[in-house]
């Protein structure tokens, strides 16, 4: 079972990701990145001619735990690939030690335009001592969980409205809600909404998804 899953996960992420960079992030780095205040994106249309994407607000009762500044603050984080980011926020220490374990962090670093739902440590705290400590010890089942909050595409709130999106796992994640109140796979919430990274927007969730 765990091998078809992995030859699937294996798949998803040879057609969703580039090759694997740099931790630093140097290439992909954003000009012009989302703050709490939300902020434009300059990006090139391939004609030289500038388009600009609006990044948004922020939002959610979790932001009040991210730095205000420096390197795991909004701004900060803009200015990272996703596991570079999540490893300057301390919201987030749980699941970049997960991440660190399974050897994802180049992969996610080197992939273009992704949005991951990334468990927060109380989210990891949810589950059991003894079983989170067996999920980390099991590098593959742990990339089944990790690859499963990842899609494709940067998706802004309004695209989680009434959204069903295919993980890099393989299996559908679906997502409901309006405003600034987002659930994913029902009862997962979104406790900080619209965090941007160099690649990557982030939705910090409450609960660890787990695929089927």
């Amino acid at each position: 079972m765990i091998r078809t899953s992995m030859i699937a996960t294996a798949a998803a992420l040879a057609l969703g990701l580039t090759a694997c960079g740099d931790m630093s992030g140097d290439d992909a780095t954003t000009e012009g990145a989302a703050t709490e205040e939300g902020t434009d994106q300059g990006m090139d249309n391939g004609n030289g001619e500038g388009m600009t994407e609006t990044a948004g607000e922020n939002f959610g009762p979790g932001c009040a735990a991210v730095p205000e500044d420096g390197a795991g603050s909004f701004e900060g984080m803009a200015q990272e690939p996703v596991a570079t980011a999540a490893s300057n926020n301390p919201v987030l220490s749980t699941l970049v030690t997960a991440v660190t374990e399974a050897d994802l962090g180049d992969t996610l670093n080197s992939a273009e335009d992704i949005t991951v739902f990334a468990p927060s440590n109380d989210a990891f705290e949810k589950i059991p001592q003894e079983d989170l400590e067996a999920l980390l010890a099991d590098q593959e089942q742990l990339t089944e969980v990790l690859t499963y909050h990842v899609v494709e595409g940067r998706h802004a709130p309004a695209d989680l409205e009434d959204g069903t999106f295919t993980s890099l796992q393989g299996g559908d994640v679906t997502t409901e809600g309006a405003g600034e109140d987002f659930t994913v796979n029902d009862d997962s919430k979104v406790v900080c909404g619209n965090v941007q990274t160099a690649n990557a927007t982030v939705y910090i969730v409450d609960t660890v998804l787990m695929p089927e």
